[in-house]
């Protein structure tokens, strides 16, 4: 048997109708879409950043290689 049944999901949303009430579930839910939303966006942007990183730029590419800086001691 699985984890997660029928008799399981039928049971939890009872028990969140119970608590919170038929006049709150929509506000609920609509709460949960937005979060859901937002997170996605928030991840694809991020996404799209570490990719735009990876990838260097021409004018980028020659000038890091002009510029290769040797570290100085100093006592």
């Amino acid at each position: 048997m699985g984890l997660i049944e029928p008799w399981h999901l039928i049971i939890i949303l009872a028990i969140v109708l119970i608590i919170f009430g038929p006049g709150k579930l929509p506000d609920i839910g609509k709460a949960m879409g937005k979060t859901i939303k937002e997170f996605r966006q928030a991840s694809s942007t991020t996404m799209d950043d570490l990719q735009d990183k990876a990838k260097p730029v021409e004018g980028q590419v020659a000038q890091a290689s002009e510029k290769q800086e040797v570290p100085v001691k100093t006592s």
